[in-house]
């Protein structure tokens, strides 16, 4: 998969992050930011970071950040190939994916 844009809000670690700006340079992505103020025009990225929270980070209580840390992975491969979604119809990110589950990584 190649991402080919970004869109992110105007923080300071995306408008002036060196390693940052390296990344999207070394893989030519082209960076866009939200209009000022309007953070509704991030709203994916918002759902998704409330998703996080309630499905993951504070779905239960864990032992350790080490703990929750580690139990990213797996709810992150739910979240990708096995949950569906219903903004997408009901399927899954990665059955969107034009090359497929094998692709994946």
């Amino acid at each position: 998969m190649r991402v080919e844009r970004v869109i992110s809000d105007n923080a300071f670690a995306y408008r002036h992050s060196a390693a940052f700006k390296a990344v999207i340079d070394t893989h030519a992505i082209k960076q866009r930011f939200i209009k000022p103020h309007c953070p509704w025009t991030n709203g994916k990225m918002e759902r998704l970071n409330r998703t996080l929270a309630t499905e993951w980070a504070y779905a239960r209580p864990w032992t350790s950040n080490d703990d929750r840390r580690a139990g990213l992975t797996t709810w992150l491969d739910h979240y990708n190939l096995d949950r569906a979604h219903l903004g997408i119809g009901g399927k899954t990110p990665i059955d969107r994916i034009n090359n497929g589950r094998g692709q994946y990584t």
